[in-house]
Order: structure tokens, then sequence, then C-alpha cells
């Protein structure tokens, strides 16, 4: 059972995603001579893995709180083409200090696409918005 500051060990939370056209790859180049294959984006794949981390630690937050990820330490070891679903599925592992700290996998119907590990903290959203804030002004 969870406590007040940390969830089960072992629990689980998923997020889902269709591979569209803004998912891929191909959508991300800035500037002319950027290339990339029209397949799921490692970007996306990871943003997939970092939801489902935050779902785990959503019933741990108190007003004006969020969970924000810190570091990610992740393998892309498969192409996802568009319109297939992914699937990423982050397990809480324990504490590591203030970080809580998740084994991540994502799939789609061929099987494992992605691996590894990520890190989150719980802030105050007024703290780091201020914080965010700063480093422009």
């Amino acid at each position: 059972m969870p406590t007040d500051n940390e969830p089960e060990l072992n629990a689980t939370a998923t997020a889902e995603l269709v591979v569209g056209p803004e998912d891929l790859a191909s959508s991300l180049p800035i500037e002319m001579g950027d290339s990339f294959p029209p397949v799921l984006a490692t970007a996306r794949m990871v943003a997939l893995m970092e939801i489902a981390a935050s779902r785990v630690l959503k019933p741990l937050l108190g007003p004006g709180e969020l969970s924000v990820g810190v570091t990610v330490d992740i393998n892309h070891t498969a192409p996802t083409p568009p319109g297939a679903q992914v699937t990423a599925t982050a397990r809480y592992t324990g504490r590591e200090g203030k970080l809580f700290v998740f084994e991540v996998i994502a799939a789609d119907p061929g099987g494992e696409v992605g691996r590894g590990w990520h890190k989150r903290a719980i802030v105050a959203s007024e703290r780091l918005q201020s914080a965010a804030a700063k480093r422009v002004s």
C-alpha cells in the first residue's frame, strides 16, 4: 500500500499512443538538410514513457504540485511505423533521495521498441514556473 510520500513498490501505469504524423522523426527537422525517417521519434517515445511514470505519481500530488522528469536513460531498439499503437509502461522501483525511479518499457504490436530508466521529482508548480521565468528575464 502506498504511503503519503511514496507509491507501492512495483506500482505500474501505462500510456498509449497511435503514431500519427506529428509523432514521426521525419516531423522533427528544424533546418534544411535535417532529415529523419518516417517512424516513431525517440523523443515521442520518451515523452510517452514520462507520461506513464507521471501517472504512477499522480495520487501523491498535493494541491499545486506536479511531477517533472529529471533524468532519462533510454534505448530505442526498434522502429514503429505510422498508425501503430505504442504502449509505454512505467514500473516504480524505489527512491534515490528525493527522486522516484522507474523502469520504463515501450512496445508496439511487434514487441518491445524501447526500454530504460527514468527519474522524476515532485515539485511545486508555482516554484517551477518562477524559476523558469527567471531564466529568460
